[in-house]
């Protein structure tokens, strides 16, 4: 006997561009910037990643679902996506970790999906043509109706989302990476050292791997003032993703020029990479269509690391500050992946080493935060001047 399909839906991509399908997950209306994600796994730590907020994630892995969903894997406490293209959308998962389907979890979190279109068509119209805003309905089936909301919405250069993402309080983060997945973390003597991260739009195993690193990670809003972050006397401070053009987070840009000035070491991670890129002189400038998936490589010289990605602005080299070398590439269109200041304890990247596709390639990061922290603690504790 066949089984009922599911109810219709449209896909209007703002070239006119439209596709019909079904539904899969919420019923309603969504209208965002309309990105491809070549991750073969992963899909619920994408979906659940708050540097994709604005965005509709298309999935070029054709089979979604598979294996359902779990809390384990979620990067943030909810979806943040804007709405899900996929080829074919699995209703009936069959994993031993699942404990919802992921049509059901899309549902519950009120996130609108299609599925059943052709998304290699609609990967190659963002390739040749750049990332674009777009809209799904199962609401709204007449194209050229859902095209007039695809017009009416913002575009993602001048956007600063961060307000739609970051933790409205402070708090503080214990959760350690799960045992196998440790890596020799460096450990701090005596007391933990104190991490202030900034958060943009955190990822939760960015906090896992600094508390496996012996951290005492304290995480605060992304509008909280300098005076009130040095008053927790941090050993470092860290830079989160996040959504959004970087070069509207004005306020987050002249937080880090402020803590530049305070000698402390700083890290930043993809949005993070970018604010301190900015605040350091640089600029920005956005990608045509981004880099969103798990087989990115970077790096310089001899030393290469498979990447985990999801970013579509990036810094401009032809603007990098004198005092800034570029430490990795984007060995894909080499774009700049990595920077470090020639003096001070600063550095970062536009990849994830947090997320381990290589599986442990970029880790070595962390390790070197924490290293500087441990010398900016023995310079604060001897009295000594920085080197």
């Amino acid at each position: 006997m066949a089984l009922n399909p599911a109810p219709p839906a449209l896909l209007v991509l703002a070239d006119g561009t439209a596709l019909r399908g079904y539904r899969y997950g919420a019923t309603g209306t969504t209208v965002g910037e309309v990105v491809f994600n070549t991750g073969m796994t992963g899909y619920q730590e994408v979906l659940t990643d708050p540097s994709y907020c604005g965005q509709i994630v298309l999935f070029t892995y054709p089979e979604l679902g598979n294996t359902g969903v779990t809390p384990e894997d979620e990067e943030s406490p909810r979806v943040q996506v804007q709405g899900v293209i996929v080829r074919h959308g699995c209703r009936w998962p069959s994993n031993w970790r699942s404990q919802e389907s992921l049509v059901d979890y899309l549902e519950r979190w009120r996130v609108v999906g299609i599925s059943g279109v052709d998304t290699r068509l609609l990967t190659r119209r963002l390739r040749e043509q750049g990332a674009m805003n777009g809209a799904i309905s199962t609401e709204i089936l007449d194209p050229q109706e859902l095209l007039e909301q695809v017009a009416q919405a913002p575009r993602m250069e001048g956007l600063n989302l961060v307000p739609r993402v970051t933790t409205p309080t402070t708090y503080e983060w214990h959760t350690p990476t799960a045992p196998e997945w440790e890596f020799a973390p460096v450990r701090a003597d005596g007391t933990p050292l104190v991490v202030v991260a900034i958060d943009f739009g955190i990822k939760h195993n960015i906090l896992r791997r600094l508390a496996s690193y012996g951290c005492r990670v304290i995480v605060v809003p992304a509008t909280t003032p300098v005076a009130d972050i040095l008053a927790y006397d941090p050993d470092g401070i860290f830079l989160s993703n996040g959504p959004g053009d970087p070069a509207a987070v004005s306020e987050g840009i002249a937080t880090a020029q402020a803590l530049v000035q305070t000698g402390r070491p700083l890290f930043g991670i993809c949005l993070g990479h970018q604010i301190l890129g900015l605040a350091l002189g640089s600029q920005t400038f956005k990608l045509k269509f981004g880099h969103h998936g798990l087989n990115h490589p970077a790096g310089a010289g001899q030393h290469v690391a498979i990447s985990s990605q999801n970013h579509g602005f990036a810094i401009d080299k032809n603007t990098l500050a004198p005092e800034l070398d570029i430490t990795d590439w984007n060995l894909n269109d080499q774009t700049v992946a990595g920077i470090r200041h020639r003096e001070l304890p600063i550095f970062s990247v536009q990849y994830h080493p947090e997320a381990s596709p290589g599986p442990h390639d970029a880790d070595y990061f962390f390790a070197r935060f924490v290293e500087q922290m441990q010398h900016y603690r023995q310079r604060k504790q001897g009295n000594r001047p920085a080197d």
